[in-house]
């Protein structure tokens, strides 16, 4: 396929037209872009703008609340011997793991994963006069420290308060002599396929709300039919946050977050 061809077939694909703009065909508007975006297939390749028309860029923000965590903490033992080291390891995740269940965690929700084990080393370093001469030599050789075990304990629940509150309080575990450390939980929300779908619609409808603002200030001009529209970057970010990203945020670090949908249309003046 030559690339003339190819050129028509993606100006095909960019545009959408629609019949005059209402809040369900807003709704199948977010749905066709974001299928498109979903399937790797969007590219815009389109003709010069009518001298008739108005582009312009609408947007939509709405705060959601992560219904997901996921969280881990490392228990770590350390022993002269192999399995001294690995005994005292499983002594403090099954201590771990019982404290979770006792702050409310399900069994379900609790991964241990497989243990690991090393030798340590330490580099000794030895002055010796070679006999008969003030001559010294410097030799290095390395001496075993021990093993260190360690063993990650993870959780992933719908009880995020329940979870955070555990991931603070495991460090606890520290004054019964157990070294353990607590990462810093990552937040999900499980709807936003659903929530993107809804902003998409609202930032379509914001896009025609500005378009009739300018042109009733204009005067003698009325909005026609939408002839183009694309999605833009979606941002995820922390509450309150404003940063954008030519790739698109999607924070997993803050509990409550701001999902901003831009889309740019094109419509008919009349």
């Amino acid at each position: 396929m030559n690339n003339d061809t190819t050129n028509k077939t993606s100006e095909r694909t960019s545009k959408i037209h629609l019949l005059p703009f209402g809040a369900a065909l807003a709704i199948g508007l977010a749905a066709v872009l974001s299928t498109l975006i979903a399937a790797g297939t969007w590219k815009e390749v389109r003709k010069a703008p009518d001298k008739n028309n108005i582009r312009i860029t609408g947007s939509a923000r709405k705060r959601i609340v992560s219904d997901l965590i996921q969280w881990s903490a490392t228990i770590e033992a350390r022993a002269p011997e192999r399995t001294a080291a690995y005994m005292s390891l499983k002594s403090g995740t099954d201590q771990a793991v019982a404290f979770l269940k006792a702050a409310g965690l399900k069994d379900d929700e609790i991964q241990t994963q497989s243990a690991f084990l090393i030798e340590e080393f330490e580099t000794i370093q030895e002055d010796k006069v070679l006999p008969g001469t003030n001559v010294a030599l410097r030799s290095e050789k390395q001496v075993s420290k021990g093993f260190r075990a360690t063993q990650v304990v993870s959780v992933s629940s719908t009880n995020v308060a329940l979870t955070e509150k555990a991931s603070r309080e495991i460090t606890s575990l520290l004054e019964q002599g157990i070294a353990v450390t607590s990462r810093a939980p990552n937040y999900y929300y499980t709807k936003l396929g659903e929530a993107k779908l809804e902003m998409l619609a609202e930032a379509a409808k914001d896009a025609r709300s500005r378009a009739e603002n300018i042109l009733d200030s204009a005067g003698k001009t009325t909005l026609g039919k939408l002839v183009h529209a694309q999605m833009g970057i979606i941002n995820i970010n922390p509450a309150n946050s404003t940063d954008t990203s030519s790739q698109g945020n999607n924070d997993t670090t803050s509990r409550e977050k701001d999902i901003i949908t831009i889309v740019h249309a094109e419509f008919k003046v009349n």
